[in-house]
């Protein structure tokens, strides 16, 4: 055992006596010596402070030196205690601590030298520190006694106990990282559960029969698919069928401890498994799937989606226990769907008003490049600990392939573990090797056991590879042909787990077999009823989304009674006794206030404001995240007040009735990827509430483009999973450069098809009230995109009356001329617009009196409202039709609008048929920066669109 640290160990000849006086100093005043060794010995832990009050004795003890000394005086077997010694440091104290650093050092880093590959590709280099050795150990050390005080269950062990016991409580087929978590109560939970287990773990005679089975089941399914049709991309588990055993037991401990529903996400590898065997999708359905008739198929509607990337629900018991499960829909891009499933979760838990989140979880599997390499993890993971965001933990498996397609760990990731971005949230990590089913199972059961009691994330990393690269029709021997030759002979764990069962006597070879010919009857019984097996059309509005229509009123009445405007104004314009609120707030309550009483010049906050609380008393709540949307980016919103010296925070729409729903405003962290998935997974799960993502600025959504192009523009489509998402968008042209100017509203309406969307740029407090309302009150659900306004947040035009939200009004698509020194019948021109320039074309036209244009505004563009429009221009018989936009025309609505103009003058049979536009020439940025420029093109392009010949 000798090892190379050995001459320079500080805990070698005298240096012990000098670690042991220090040692006793700082367990009387740690102040009493240097900070690094006060660090030092902090690092120690509670274990040996607790010992160290056994070597000094009583407190009135005048030395503190103890030696062992056999206590024979009862009739049980002898115990060695310690005992004060005369004069010296005793090397018995010296030895206690040089093991409690031993215990240390395996606690912290013994997972390094687990058994964790099952391909075994590399050698484990020794650490220094998990070496007896480094400490000041020597051959003679290893049996004797050694006082540690319980440390490992016992009071006194020989060192070579001690090292038993660590090698195998921390070197085996379990790894375990959990010292980075500063809560005690967490680490000595996860400590108290591995440390001092015996060789067996604790897994029953049952639970190993019933590992076996999904072994047999994981393996026999892709083993059949693999046969049946050769060459087709499947993305099996081959490789690491104890993901199947490991989900399983997860899922039957945490419904043991009250787990009602979980919500799962994960990627494609192993999908078609766990539909199959975990959510029990007819195996005929898979089977006819792959075939693909189109006359099996039916009349699906949607586009549909390949077979890898579907989602299921079931309900399923375990033991005596039911649990419904869903597994989210989820595209290539792999860790997408993470802050879908836990906004999901969130959603689920409020429905059921389960405060203390133990009813409903989220499991999210995950592969363990995408782990360690998409941005998305970390953003999820940050939100779990926020009082917005929490979820009340969730299990994290990792199906750690150790590749990444082609590209090795070495070349994917900068630390030693794929799964090391967990421990920023102080999440323990169970590291397993998916060889080794017992310890699969074991560790399963731990971690779902860890998130049930203290609510926190978890991360299990199992150890395993892929036996036909990453899909099936992949030759993976091209780039890893040292794996890959490891692979071809190595055994499949069924076969591994099945050879140990019957060597232990768990199960004879005859019944493992019937278990083998069980399911590959199953399977070949299944495979021949595909033939006539035919795709039901989904019925996927159930449970709360069953009152939902899938075809909606284009114009549903939004407006409300007096009365109820009356009730919420009053209130959100209501001052408070009991808090201090700031002078600026106050004259925004005052002014309020005027716009109640008067019932007029409501602007758009305030319009924002009436649209939540009408809701809220109607029966549906409102949630709003984003950054900073709590108060507002442009100070317009100032949802939550704080009072001034206590910060007590006084939210006015949560006070309007006794009865109402909720409101909810989040300042989200500086994420949009994750916040908006989380959203719109909160929209998924819950339909009757409204729920709002607010941009800080308008571009800031570019940095959540996979989230809206793959699940708020296509899940319909693809998926049948509907959403009544809001995003909130700032955009118009105000001089603030290119960053700032465009919310890229070209991109939105170029996903816009099949009724998918509703895009909006409204011009008027009262249309965005409507459209507000619209949301949750029409009886269809559809994500809306919505344009919304920075400078004309307090444009003394931009404001609404009362009346305009009050019965029987609703969202106009369409704004016609209002001037009344506009004559329809003497018209030459039409300007068409959106948004904030039809004020700077108002304030011109009406400065010039140039009467003979009409300014008719399009408030939403997708669904076209076709019909509407024609019914607008139709009253402009002599005139011309301009489309006027401030965005470059290459951006902005122009591109869509185009041909869709065409048509409508077209069916009117207008002289001109074909619009023109006018706005900025095509460029490449959205927005110049230069603030003299910009004026000079806004100018520019007002005048051009005004001028009539």
């Amino acid at each position: 055992m000798a090892h190379a640290l050995e001459k320079t160990s500080f805990l070698y000849g005298a240096n012990g006596d000098f670690i042991a006086d220090l040692y006793e100093k700082y367990t009387q005043d740690p102040t009493s010596i240097d900070d690094e060794w006060q660090s030092f010995f902090q690092e120690l832990g509670d274990d040996a402070l607790d010992s160290a009050h056994d070597w000094k004795g009583p407190s009135w003890t005048p030395t503190h030196q103890f030696d062992f000394v056999k206590d024979d005086t009862e009739e049980s077997k002898p115990e060695l205690k310690l005992v004060k010694s005369e004069g010296g440091v005793s090397a018995d104290t010296v030895a206690s601590i040089r093991a409690l650093m031993l215990i240390r050092a395996y606690r912290v880093r013994g997972h390094l030298e687990a058994d964790l590959d099952p391909l075994k590709l590399k050698n484990k280099e020794p650490h220094p520190e998990l070496d007896p050795t480094t400490y000041g150990f020597t051959e003679d050390d290893w049996d004797k006694p050694i006082f540690i005080n319980n440390v490992l269950g016992l009071k006194t062990a020989t060192l070579r106990e001690i090292y038993n016991i660590l090698r195998q409580t921390y070197c085996s087929t379990i790894g375990v990282e959990f010292m980075h978590i500063q809560d005690p109560e967490q680490k000595q939970w996860i400590q108290s559960r591995i440390e001092g287990r015996q060789a067996e773990f604790a897994v029953s005679a049952d639970q190993r029969r019933e590992t076996l089975k999904q072994l047999v089941e994981a393996i026999s399914f892709e083993k059949f698919l693999h046969t049946k049709f050769k060459g087709a991309k499947r993305f099996g588990l081959d490789g690491g069928e104890s993901t199947l055993a490991a989900l399983e037991f997860i899922l039957s401990k945490s419904a043991a401890l009250g787990v009602e529903e979980t919500v799962i996400g994960m990627a494609h590898r192993g999908r078609l498994n766990i539909l199959a065997n975990t959510l029990k999708k007819p195996i005929k359905a898979i089977f006819a799937e792959f075939k693909g008739d189109l006359e099996q198929v039916g009349n699906i509607i949607g586009s549909g989606d390949v077979k890898y990337h579907l989602g299921a629900s079931a309900d399923r018991t375990f033991g005596d226990k039911k649990m419904h499960l869903s597994l989210t829909p989820n595209p290539s891009h792999l860790e997408a769907v993470d802050p879908v499933v836990v906004g999901r979760v969130r959603a689920k838990q409020s429905l059921i008003n389960d405060t203390n989140r133990s009813k409903v979880m989220g499991i999210l599997m995950h592969g363990d490049a995408a782990f360690c390499g998409q941005g998305l993890v970390p953003e999820v993971l940050d939100l779990s600990g926020l009082n917005g965001y929490r979820t009340g933990g969730t299990i994290h498996l990792i199906i750690n392939n150790q590749i990444g397609f082609t590209t090795n760990p070495t070349s994917s990731r900068s630390s030693p573990y794929s799964s090391d971005i967990a421990k920023g949230i102080q999440a323990p990590i169970l590291h397993v090797n998916g060889d080794d089913p017992d310890a699969v199972v074991y560790v399963s059961q731990l971690a779902a056991e860890f998130r049930q009691t203290f609510k926190q994330n978890i991360v299990m990393d199992l150890f395993c590879y892929r036996r036909h690269g990453h899909n099936e029709m992949d030759e993976p021997s091209f780039t890893q042909p040292r794996m890959y030759e490891k692979i071809k002979n190595h055994p499949d764990v069924s076969d591994i787990y099945r050879k140990t069962l019957e060597e232990c006597g768990a199960i004879t070879a005859a019944d493992a077999d019937k278990i083998v010919a069980e399911k590959e009857a199953y399977l070949k019984t299944s495979f021949e009823n595909s033939v006539s097996y035919k795709v039901k059309e989904a019925d996927w509005l159930e449970g709360d989304w069953a009152s939902i229509k899938p075809v909606s009123s284009s114009t549903p009445i939004t407006g409300c009674a007096m009365e109820l405007l009356q009730e919420v104004g009053a209130t959100i314009s209501a001052t408070s006794d009991k808090h201090t609120l700031n002078s600026k707030i106050l004259r925004l309550l005052k002014n309020r206030r005027e716009m109640v009483d008067s019932g007029s010049n409501f602007d758009w906050a305030t319009a924002e404001a009436m649209a939540f609380g009408t809701l809220l008393c109607d029966g549906f709540p409102v949630r709003l995240s984003g950054q900073d949307c709590s108060r507002g980016t442009f100070s317009q919103r100032h949802a939550n007040l704080i009072d001034q010296e206590t910060e007590e925070i006084y939210c006015p729409l949560n006070l309007i009735r006794s009865d109402q729903k909720r409101f909810e405003v989040v300042n989200s962290p500086l994420s949009e990827a994750g916040v908006l998935g989380f959203e719109y997974g909160h929209s998924l799960s819950d339909p009757n509430t409204l729920v709002l993502w607010e941009a800080q600025f308008g571009d800031f959504a570019n940095g959540a483009q996979v989230i809206i192009d793959q699940f708020i523009a296509a899940a319909e489509a693809k998926w049948h999973r509907k959403s009544g998402l809001v995003m909130l968008l700032p955009h118009g042209y105000e001089g603030q450069g290119p960053e700032h100017s465009s919310a890229r509203l070209e991109r939105f309406l170029q996903l816009c098809a099949e009724g998918n969307l509703r895009v909006a740029n409204c011009t008027t407090p009262a249309n965005y009230f409507h459209i507000l309302r619209r949301q949750v009150i029409d009886s269809d659900r559809k994500p809306l995109i919505l344009m919304t306004p920075k400078s004309l947040l307090r444009h003394k035009l931009v404001v609404s009356s009362l009346k305009d939200m009050g019965p029987k009004t609703s969202f106009t698509p369409v704004i016609d001329e209002h001037h009344t020194s506009v004559k329809k019948d003497k018209t030459k021109r039409i300007v068409l617009c959106s948004g904030k320039v039809y004020y700077d074309l108002l304030q011109q036209r009406d400065d010039q009196e140039k009467y003979d244009v009409a300014i008719v505004r399009l408030e939403q563009m997708y669904p076209f409202p076709e019909k509407e429009l024609s019914a607008v221009l139709k009253q402009y018989k002599n005139a011309d039709l301009i489309w006027c936009q401030e965005e470059p025309e290459n951006t902005g609505a122009w591109h869509f609008l185009d041909r869709r103009l065409e048509k409508v003058l077209k069916n009117l049979k207008r002289t001109s048929d074909r619009p023109q536009y006018v706005g900025r020439p095509p460029a490449a940025s959205p927005a110049t920066g230069l603030a003299k420029r910009h004026e000079i093109e806004q100018k520019k392009l007002v005048s051009e669109a005004l001028e009539t010949k």
